[in-house]
This record gives structure tokens, sequence and C-alpha cells, in this order.
């Protein structure tokens, strides 16, 4: 990502999309790089903007990946048959992100209900692609943020599936996952967290 100056730059960035609440805005700083902002987040338990942030700063397909596994582990050994099906046609779109792939991850989501986290995985990776609209129809494009805003419910979903107790750590297991995933990629050069 460069200087520190730009990787704190996209901390500013990625944080002002994220729609972080006002407390987590508080702890923003300019010099603080994005991993160690991410670090803050988790210190003082703000779990489901630490997830908002990461899911905003993840490239789209990286991004519904993240969803996709953290649903798969919050579903458990044996999800029920819709949720299975929704998170095997998330699965496909990972592996071939088509759009005849994207759009039965869809199909998928609608069934699994949006409310779960298997049907948010699903609906993120709708979201990546070039249009909403029917194939037959004139393109629409997604909102620049939808992909983000559903990969978010997803993992928050997940971590808030199952016993409330067990909470606070599937979400500090999650974002560890995810912020993996950041520095796998590459996303912030730099000091690390």
């Amino acid at each position: 990502m460069g200087s520190p100056a730009q990787t704190n730059s996209m901390t500013e960035s990625v944080a002002s999309v994220a729609e972080l609440g006002d407390e987590a805005m508080a702890l923003m700083k300019p010099e603080l790089h994005p991993l160690d902002y991410v670090a803050k987040l988790m210190e003082k338990q703000f779990y489901p903007d630490a997830v908002r942030f990461v899911a905003h700063a993840l490239p789209k397909r990286e991004a519904v990946w993240w969803a996709w596994i953290s649903a798969r582990r919050g579903s458990g050994e044996n999800p029920p048959p819709k949720i299975k099906a929704s998170l095997e046609a998330t699965e496909r779109w990972i592996a071939q992100p088509t759009d005849e792939n994207r759009r039965a991850a869809k199909e998928a989501a609608d069934i699994a209900k949006l409310g779960t986290a298997a049907g948010c995985a699903g609906l993120a990776a709708f979201f990546s692609g070039d249009s909403l609209a029917p194939p037959d129809c004139p393109a629409v494009a997604p909102g620049p943020y939808l992909t983000a805003k559903a990969v978010s419910a997803a993992v928050n979903l997940a971590a808030m599936s199952g016993e409330p107790k067990q909470a606070p750590e599937k979400f500090k297991s999650f974002v560890a996952q995810g912020v993996d995933v950041t520095k796998r990629i590459k996303l912030w050069e730099g000091k690390q967290a």
C-alpha cells in the first residue's frame, strides 16, 4: 500500500464508508495503521465495528470468502438443508466466479433467508457482480458497498449464532481470519499489528 501516510489515509477512508459507531470512530487517529485500528476495536470489544471495517477494506471476492467461511463455521457440523445449499452455492461462486454461479448463490440465499449468515454470504456473492437485474434486462449496477454490507451481516450473524456466551470468542476468531486475509493479499503493507 505504499507509504504510512497512504496507509493511514486508507484507514480513514475505509472507516468513513463502513458506518462505524461513534465510539469506534473516536478511536481513529491519523497515525494509526489499519491493523492497529482493528486491534484497538477488538481490544475495546467493538466487534461488529471491526467486522464492518475489515469487510469494507477487503476486495469483493476475498470478502465473500470470509463471509462464507464464517457462515460455514457458524452453521455447525450439520446445518439445515437450506443453509447447506446456500453455503454450497456460495462456495461454487468463490471457486468459479461466473455470472451463473453468482445468480445461483442469490437464489439459494433467498431460500436460506437473508436473516441467516449463509443467506447473507450468498447475497454478498450476488452483490459482487456487475448487475442486479435479470440477465436479459439492462444492467443495474449494485451500490459500491453492498457486497461489504452483506459480508458484514454474514460475519456478524455467524458470530452471534448459537450460544450467546460464545459470541466474543467467535468474533475474535472470525476477525482474526479476516485480518489474516488482509495480510495474505498484502492489503496493508508496512507495520504489522
